[in-house]
């Protein structure tokens, strides 16, 4: 049974990998019949990423329109949103972000600006207003990472995730394919 998604506001969406939480949120932009906004982070580091890009990129809808922005989302969004805005994904701009700053930037530096990143997002979502789907790994159910920029990277996509959880007016974790409403 999929739970009811709120028309409006953010809906965070995690899970692990291929738990299905992309395709979850792409079911829910289809099903809702509105114009859709698909904001991808991922960058093509190596030949392997770029081929997933452009696997991604055939498979969406013709008509929804793409913006790549690895960060920065809030700030580009300045327009009135009548439909959906697929948000794919916080793992990637946490990443994305994190691998900017230079090498040993301490870990208050690296949340401060986080920070910016999640409260320019969530202003963005309150100004242009519509249906949110915000997509992240859930990151803390693992092990501890055994070197120091993998803990930094699990300890800013958990504040990451906490802060969106807090601002969402829905929270699904999604577990092999199956959405759980957790708020």
């Amino acid at each position: 049974m999929t739970p009811e998604i709120p028309v409006s506001g953010l809906t965070l969406i995690l899970g692990g990998a291929r738990s299905g939480k992309s395709s979850f949120a792409e079911q829910i932009a289809r099903e809702g019949g509105k114009s859709v906004l698909f904001i991808a982070t991922a960058t093509a580091g190596d030949e392997e990423m770029a081929r997933r890009i452009r696997n991604h990129q055939a498979s969406r809808p013709a008509g929804w329109q793409t913006l790549e922005l690895p960060h920065a989302i809030g700030s580009h969004l300045v327009q009135p949103v009548d439909g959906v805005v697929i948000v794919d994904c916080m793992t990637l701009l946490v990443s994305n972000l994190l691998l900017s700053l230079p090498e040993n930037t301490p870990d208050e530096v690296v949340l401060h600006k986080l920070q910016i990143e999640i409260d320019e997002l969530t202003a963005a979502q309150i100004r242009c207003g519509g249906q949110w789907l915000v997509v992240s790994n859930e990151v803390g159910l693992g092990l501890v990472p055994p070197y120091p920029l993998g803990r930094v990277y699990r300890d800013a996509l958990g504040f990451a995730n906490q802060a969106l959880a807090r601002a969402a007016s829905r929270v699904i974790l999604m577990v092999a394919g199956i959405p759980m409403v957790i708020k």
